[in-house]
């Protein structure tokens, strides 16, 4: 590990310790426990558990438009890092815009919810790419957990810093517990801003030409239309494409909804969060851990490996009762969850062409929102339909099985020889 790490990609793995506190404070932990008690604490349950997966999916359906275009626009232009800053600075201003949203003020607080979540999930479009600025082939894997890793551990720092503040608010000054979690959302804003600086003053954007906005929106735009018959004719990246679309869709609906869950079914709010910052911490070595098991045995045994245990992490949810068994399905989440994400990362970046990552990306980053777009709102709706959100969470381990199963017929080195003959 550390003959493989620089200042470049330090600075680069600095974002996913910057916006992983959103992922974690608010995506999967203080909004949809905020949201159930505060925001919306007049409307039925399960109703409220709609509203939120609606939320989650139009997010996910805003940025499949977006990222593709977005994505073309980038590789043309070299406008990367820009646009990693438009959207960090739109997710940054809305997450601030939490704290001001008053009691029972549910649409208010999904529109900015909203538009945050486009900001954060806009920006990793171009994280992801600038991986290809930073490392080379063979060290993917490895650069990829320590990112994620660095995620972990950034992300339950503040994590755990927010959780003192609403088990104690007292002693920070602060009248009450929903003081302090509105306060929390002003602390993500701050770290997610701070701890973006160093991959902006330090990662270089590799890119084939600069150009103008104008003349890089219209090359953009004809890359875009360019790329649908590429990828339709690059079969393994096809291939892997709707696999990812299908798992990442479980590990996206798990990391959004399980607080909601577990509120759902009721088990304690302060145990559900104490169980998300056992995942944060679990997770940072895990990941770590996983990039190493992919760098030795090869990224698709490891994703095979954690998608097995997401399986039986949803059946086990189906029966689940207690915080105490909430606690070790967080710990088994915390195990493989940094894991899938890396490794699906690194294995995409060897089986596309480099001098188009921006753009594969773009596609790469459609589909995981795509299933984002499906996820929770299948998970609500199974939920709201069958009237037992235990239902609603088992539904989720099709998605698993069905992943995995279409992983096995990808080819990675068959990927690779054609990504390089482009």
């Amino acid at each position: 590990m550390r003959h493989v790490l620089n200042r470049q990609i330090l600075a680069w793995a600095c974002y996913d310790w910057a916006n992983s506190a959103f992922a974690t404070v608010v995506m999967a932990g203080f909004f949809p426990l905020f949201f159930k008690q505060y925001w919306s604490s007049h409307l039925p349950v399960t109703e409220s558990t709609f509203h939120l997966s609606l939320a989650n999916s139009l997010a996910g359906l805003l940025i499949v438009l977006l990222a593709p275009v977005l994505g073309a626009i980038a590789d043309a232009g070299q406008l990367r890092k820009k646009l990693l800053f438009l959207f960090a600075s739109l997710g940054v201003l809305m997450t601030a815009g939490l704290y001001g949203i008053a009691q029972g003020e549910w649409l208010l607080a999904l529109i900015c919810f909203v538009f945050a979540m486009l900001g954060f999930m806009g920006s990793i479009v171009f994280y992801d790419a600038l991986i290809m600025s930073i490392t080379e082939d063979e060290d993917l894997d490895v650069v990829s957990a320590f990112g994620f890793g660095m995620g972990y551990l950034g992300g339950g720092l503040l994590f755990a810093f927010d959780v003192a503040m609403t088990l104690w608010p007292a002693a920070f000054g602060f009248a009450d517990a929903a003081e302090a979690v509105r306060f929390s959302f002003l602390t993500v804003a701050l770290w997610w801003a701070l701890f973006s600086i160093p991959l902006f003053l330090f990662v270089p954007e590799k890119s084939r030409t600069a150009g103008t906005p104008g003349p890089a929106i219209r090359q953009g735009l004809q890359q875009l239309l360019h790329t649908f018959h590429e990828v339709r004719k690059l079969r393994v990246v096809f291939l892997f494409l709707f696999a990812y679309w299908l798992y990442i869709d479980g590990v996206d609906t798990i990391i959004r909804m399980a607080v909601d869950y577990g509120m759902s079914i009721g088990l304690d709010s302060e145990g559900l969060i104490i169980a998300l910052l056992i995942t944060q911490f679990v997770g940072f070595p895990a990941a770590l851990g996983f990039g190493l098991l992919g760098k030795h045995y090869g990224a698709k045994r490891g994703i095979l490996l954690a998608l097995s245990v997401y399986m039986l992490v949803t059946v086990w949810a189906y029966f689940m009762d207690s915080s105490l068994e909430f606690y070790i399905l967080a710990v088994a989440i915390g195990l493989v969850q940094g894991g899938v994400q890396s490794l699906s990362r690194s294995f995409y970046a060897r089986i596309i062409p480099p001098d188009k990552s921006a753009e594969f990306f773009g596609f790469y980053n459609m589909m995981g929102k795509f299933a984002a777009v499906l996820g929770p709102i299948m998970m609500g709706t199974v939920g709201l339909l069958s009237g037992s959100p235990r239902m609603g969470i088992l539904s989720v381990s099709l998605l698993f099985i069905l992943g995995g199963l279409l992983l096995l017929f990808v080819d990675e080195k068959e990927g690779q020889r054609v990504a390089r003959e482009l």
